[in-house]
């Protein structure tokens, strides 16, 4: 007699909707050509290991009475974004661009625990044993309380983490691991969704915390389900350019902490260092003043970092002006653009504008409107800004400059650089005595450029 055929459903990879049949677009996500095939199997009775889960409700009293810990890692940067440390019992999950260092930091903390005599499990799904070792030596030294896996299989990694009783699980990666339960491939939408989930019960009933590190698809989204950002108590995200030796390390989510905290490191040849006070990181003295070339104070986190931006607007030899923007949003250059032409009257309509920020790093806030457009408008007109002067602040489609958070210290950050001259939205400040006659406050686009270029 014929054997039953295995029922099939379609998964959507980019949100986790299921279906009976193949669709082109998405009804939940939107994503087109999304769908794959995948055997509906029944999960098996998870027998690696029994959990005792308590059943009775408890007050917000006697649970609060227990004060939770958090374990610091030494890696200041690191502890910053987290909150003040890794807090017992939680899911964190880092991503990041392949060859950003994922790995690096991780593999770092973990040897930093181990040095404090707190058992760690390192489990790799992508390395041997041998590999790991080699880049552990390359970090620095660890003791004996570093274990090091080579597995894949989420079923037999957590009967190991229950024999060991490790204080930190590290799992790199979440889309090598499987579980024999379901007949799909590792990195399938149903594999990833359910390896997280034991990794989640594992972490909320032993009380040991769980890194599991995720790839990074073409777009920029993380791969697997979107249900897997929601199952886990912190993202973290890696931000940089490789061809650059800086990264910036952010919050996306955080249940213990704020997500407005933002970690800065340098990749260098014994691994990620850190960069405490990254101010001036990204500014590059010049013996001569140039065209297109503005500074600007913008926020990382809650820590002010002075950024050069660079603007090109070169005539094309085309029909079709190029628009293009690197480390900034490409709408808002076409937004700036549009308000340059019309409230100062320029004609970009056969110019071609690139805008670069520079040092690899991508600003998202509001503050940089202003840098950008001043940088645009110097480029056409090939008049260069003075030295010493810094500008920000957020430009609207009337031309109005608006105000940004944290002004005076963006303002006494730069002048502890040098900088002599700030252009800033006009509200008030409260600063030393040292910035009198220094700060020009502004209240549109023509008043920002009259100060600036007179």
């Amino acid at each position: 007699m014929a054997k039953a055929k295995a029922k099939v459903s379609y998964v959507c990879q980019n949100c986790g909707y299921v279906t009976a049949s193949w669709l082109g677009k998405c009804p939940e996500c939107g994503t087109w050509n999304s769908f794959a095939e995948q055997f509906e199997t029944k999960v098996k009775e998870q027998g690696y290991v029994h959990f005792n889960e308590s059943s009775k409700p408890k007050t917000v009293s006697s649970v609060a009475a227990k004060p939770v810990r958090r374990m610091e890692t030494g890696i200041h940067e690191f502890d910053r974004v987290l909150g003040g440390g890794i807090v017992p019992g939680s899911l964190i999950l880092l991503s990041g661009d392949p060859g950003i260092g994922k790995s690096t930091i991780l593999l770092d903390a973990a040897m930093r625990f181990s040095q404090k005599q707190i058992k760690v499990l390192y489990v790799s799904g992508e390395e041997s044993e041998e590999q790991t070792a080699m880049r552990a030596n390359r970090l620095g030294t660890c003791t004996d309380s570093l274990l090091i896996m080579t597995a894949s299989e989420i079923g037999n990694i957590l009967l190991q983490a229950e024999h060991e009783k490790p204080g930190l699980l590290v799992i790199d990666s979440i889309q090598t691991m499987y579980t024999g339960d379901l007949e799909t491939a590792a990195g399938s939408v149903g594999q990833v969704r359910e390896c997280t989930a034991r990794l989640l019960k594992y972490a909320k009933t032993s009380g040991t915390s769980v890194l599991i590190i995720g790839h990074m698809t073409k777009d920029g989204n993380i791969a697997g389900p979107r249900l897997l950002e929601h199952m886990v108590d912190v993202v973290l995200q890696f931000e940089g350019d490789r061809s650059y030796a800086y990264r910036v390390l952010r919050a996306l989510k955080n249940r213990f902490g704020s997500t407005e905290e933002c970690g800065i490191f340098s990749m260098e040849q014994g691994g990620l260092t850190e960069v405490p006070n990254p101010a001036g990181l990204f500014l590059e003295s010049r013996e001569q003043e140039v065209s297109g070339a503005v500074i600007g104070g913008c926020l990382e986190g809650n820590r002010p970092v002075m950024v050069e931006f660079q603007a090109l607007a070169a005539r094309t030899p085309y029909g079709m002006p190029r628009r293009t923007a690197v480390g900034f949003d490409y709408n808002r250059v076409n937004m700036l653009i549009a308000v340059l032409e019309r409230r100062m009257g320029l004609d970009f309509g056969t110019y071609d504008a690139y805008v670069n920020v520079v040092g690899g790093i991508r600003v998202n806030e509001p503050a940089a409107d202003l840098p950008v457009l001043m940088a645009l408008f110097s480029s056409y007109r090939n008049r260069a800004v003075v030295a010493g002067t810094m500008i920000f602040g957020e430009v609207g489609l009337t031309g109005e400059v608006r105000r940004v958070p944290a002004m005076e210290r963006r303002i006494m950050d730069a002048g502890k650089l040098g900088f002599e001259r700030f252009v800033v939205p006009d509200a008030k400040l409260r600063l030393p005595e040292d910035f009198k006659g220094k700060v020009i406050r502004v209240k549109t686009v023509e008043e920002a450029i009259h100060a600036v270029f007179g």
